[in-house]
């Protein structure tokens, strides 16, 4: 029923038990997850690919994550590229603008992000959005450079959306999708939760970004897809929806928004 359009089950707090993270997931009726391949260095990446690989439910991405910007050149550039021509690949990312932590300078990611939005045109792939930051205002720049470079010719989804309402109606004029974690789930969120209110259903997904930012409910514990089945159910009731329906409509926007062609086996 549940897809998790954005976890990271190569992350180093899942090296003793991945495969016991990924069954319970499947249990809990996950019917397919994207493993980000970005965020724990460039290299990293190679082990989202391997496990898309091993795992016909599960896909990969593989990007410059912001915090690694100044990591990104031309060598870099022609991984990518050499990823993204992969089945198992389905989008860049995530990749974009972190104002908050600035591991990275502001030029170097702005450059990296401006460089991996050249290459999803030029290779037509969709892109997952990591933004943050307020000052400078993090996501008019994102925008900003997503509209310079793309040229209207880009899909992207902003991926554990924290923005604003305002913001998010304008990203859906650009084109985005709107996905959001487990953040949407916490007692002091109604804010978000108004934004999640007024997401058009064709337009939103669902994620864990796993093992991040477990929902209510397993606060302070290690996040799992198994648990993106809570995001759902929260935003289901904003939109007076079943479980079972939200779960069927933002599955259906992430296959098509990732080109997953393959429909589950009935009761899968």
């Amino acid at each position: 029923m549940w897809l998790d359009s954005h976890c990271h089950l190569t992350a180093d707090r899942y090296a003793e038990d991945q495969d016991e993270v990924i069954a319970r997931a499947r249990e809990a009726g996950v019917q397919g997850m994207i493993a980000i391949g970005s965020g724990y260095g460039f290299p990293g990446n190679s082990l989202a690919v391997e496990l898309a690989h091993r795992e016909a439910d599960i896909h990969a991405t593989v990007g410059v994550h912001p915090h690694e910007a100044s990591e990104f050149d031309d060598e870099v550039l022609a991984h990518l590229r050499r990823w993204l021509s992969d089945p198992q690949v389905v989008a860049l990312g995530e990749c974009g603008l972190d104002y908050h932590y600035m591991n990275s300078d502001r030029e170097a990611q702005r450059s990296a992000f401006a460089g991996q939005l050249e290459l999803a045109r030029e290779l037509k792939v969709p892109v997952t959005i990591h933004v943050r930051g307020d000052e400078p205002n993090a996501y008019s720049e994102m925008l900003e450079i997503w509209l310079s470079v793309g040229g209207g010719e880009l899909e992207g989804v902003l991926h554990c959306y924290t923005g604003t309402r305002e913001f998010a109606l304008e990203a859906l004029d650009a084109g985005f999708l709107v996905s959001f974690s487990g953040i949407v789930t916490f007692k002091r969120s109604d804010d978000l939760r108004e934004v999640a209110r007024a997401i058009p259903l064709d337009r939103l997904m669902v994620e864990t970004d796993a093992p991040f930012l477990a929902p209510e409910g397993h606060r302070g514990k290690r996040n799992e897809p198994a648990w993106v089945a809570c995001v759902g159910e929260t935003i289901a009731e904003l939109r007076g929806l079943s479980p079972e329906e939200l779960g069927r409509i933002t599955s259906a926007n992430a296959r098509r928004f990732f080109r997953l062609n393959e429909t589950p086996a009935e009761g899968a």
